[in-house]
């Protein structure tokens, strides 16, 4: 007998943000965390755009961009 194990895969969304320290972002990751515990989530401040990655089950990107407009910084979807 064979049992299927469906495997879910994850999301990614690449944003466009303009954080420009690590302090910043290490604070937002935290914050970020809180709403999507189970997400890996980075950011490279090298990048020109200071990309924001997020790779889980379940993103909200209108939730990230929210979360950190609130915190006073410009955040939009990479495309």
């Amino acid at each position: 007998m064979s049992l299927n194990l469906f495997r879910m895969n994850n999301m990614v969304e690449v944003f466009k943000t303009n954080v420009q320290k690590g302090q910043q972002a290490d604070t937002l990751i935290i914050e970020l965390h809180q709403h999507f515990p189970d997400a890996k989530i980075n950011f490279d401040l090298d990048d020109c755009d200071r990309i924001l990655r997020i790779e889980g089950l379940y993103i909200l990107a209108d939730s990230v961009m929210r979360l950190l407009q609130d915190n006073g910084f410009k955040c939009r979807i990479l495309e």
